[in-house]
């Protein structure tokens, strides 16, 4: 975070218009996904039920949005010295796509055990990958380090204006496509897609509620939120990769 303009030692916040900004800059690079209605969840719910499917995105998720954003403002002398990132797949490819449509240099750093076809999919792209560490904190240490040594800039996967702009801009289609929505429901892991999200969505539309969810084996949220700081989970049990 250390490029990140700062008001004593916090951060303003993202707002609808670092969104709008972003959504310029992506127009042309990522295509708008479609909602499509649930009849089992509707069912479940009482009311409608609309699902985002970011997973038509290019690479496969929404990391794409933020990790454009983010390169996209690198300066000339940033981008010689290429970028780095650690990711167990999406923010991978997110920043490998990016860096390959940009000409820069990427090398992202993936847990040993991270599923195949996304460490295929990162190669793919173009970006030098390393398999480190049996989990994500392994890879960020080791990218970290790589970062130091090399003088690559670090592209942390949610820390970042430019990210959470990036990723807030699922937030702008969503109250296009569905103008009359009341919910959206946001996963959640390091707060990026929720934060970008509420930026878009609240200002507009202070009515809509935005909630964060997470999976119970894996909520490290409730008690961040009650502690005041982010804490870690002892273990996680949870199907999702």
């Amino acid at each position: 975070m250390g490029d990140m303009v700062t008001v004593g030692s916090v951060a303003p916040p993202v707002g609808l218009a670092d969104v709008r900004s972003a959504a310029e800059l992506l127009r042309g690079v990522v295509a708008p996904t479609p909602m499509a209605g649930s009849r089992a969840l509707t069912e479940m719910c009482g009311g409608p039920v609309w699902l985002k499917c970011e997973n038509l995105q290019r690479t496969g998720s929404f990391k794409i949005r933020g990790a454009y954003t983010r390169l996209a403002r690198l300066d000339d002398e940033q981008r010689s010295r290429g970028v780095v990132a650690a990711s167990a797949g999406n923010h991978a490819q997110g920043v490998a796509l990016a860096a390959q449509m940009l000409g820069i240099e990427a090398t992202v750093f993936m847990p040993e055990q991270a599923a195949i076809p996304k460490v295929g999919a990162t190669r793919g792209y173009g970006a030098q990958v390393h398999l480190v560490g049996q989990t994500i904190d392994g890879s960020i240490a080791a990218a970290t380090e790589f970062a130091e040594r090399t003088g690559a800039v670090f592209v942390h996967p949610f820390d970042h204006r430019d990210i959470i702009a990036g990723q807030g801009t699922v937030g702008l289609e969503l109250l296009e496509q569905v103008p009359d929505v009341r919910t959206v429901l946001v996963c959640t892991g390091g707060g990026g897609l929720l934060g970008g999200i509420a930026a878009a969505v609240k200002e507009q539309r202070p009515d809509v509620a935005v909630v964060g969810v997470q999976a119970a084996g894996a909520a490290a949220w409730p008690p961040s939120l009650a502690a005041g700081e982010p804490l870690a989970l002892e273990s996680m049990r949870t199907i999702a990769d």
